[in-house]
């Protein structure tokens, strides 16, 4: 199996966490992990990105535009402003809640989350768009959006990891007192799976 996943959002929403649980499961199944980080504006709600390789024949972390098999987009904007990294039969996975990023804040640019996922869905043949904000007041905490997303990108098989995988890395690297939170979280869009 040979991945290229990009996550991206804005600092507090758990990016990197999701990250590092995608690059666990992928070791623990026995395969190559690369990765790359940007989080320098994380702590000021600025942008935050990760590119993940997962497989064989990977020399470098960073993904070429138009190669990523998956973008990973915790807000619609982010995941809009990385969408040339994702080659034409990739998929987004991404939350329909959008967060002004902190540039349109500064300057008074108006933004409309919902014309960045009417972007969306015109341009990615494969979308799936999350309603992170009704799931994170069902579980009871804004802070399991990342969970959401693992769970609805590894339940539609863009990940190549399954559920069980990502559940597994979870016990091992989340606090045990977050644990049942993040697992209702993880199949909170396929309650139907065990």
């Amino acid at each position: 199996m040979n991945k290229n996943i990009i996550l991206c959002g804005v600092g507090g929403q758990g990016t990197v966490l999701a990250s590092k649980l995608i690059a666990a499961a992928a070791m623990k199944k026995g395969l190559s992990v690369m990765g790359a980080e940007t989080i320098g504006m994380a702590q000021r709600g600025g942008s935050v990105f990760s590119h993940i390789r997962i497989g064989k024949g990977c020399l470098s972390p960073m993904i070429a535009q138009g190669t990523a098999d998956v973008i990973l987009g915790f807000e619609p904007g982010e995941a809009v402003r990385m969408l040339p990294y994702l080659k034409k039969s990739g998929q987004a996975v991404v939350s329909a809640r959008g967060i002004m990023p902190v540039t349109a804040a500064l300057s008074g640019a108006a933004y409309k989350s919902e014309k960045m996922l009417a972007y969306l869905e015109k341009q990615v043949e494969h979308l799936l768009v999350v309603d992170t904000e009704k799931a994170c007041r069902d579980i009871g905490s804004p802070k399991v959006l990342n969970i959401l997303l693992l769970g609805a990108a590894a339940h539609s098989g863009a990940l190549g990891l399954s559920d069980e995988d990502i559940k597994e890395v979870i016990k091992e690297h989340v606090p045990e007192k977050f644990h049942d939170m993040n697992l209702r979280a993880l199949a909170y869009t396929h309650p139907d799976t065990p």
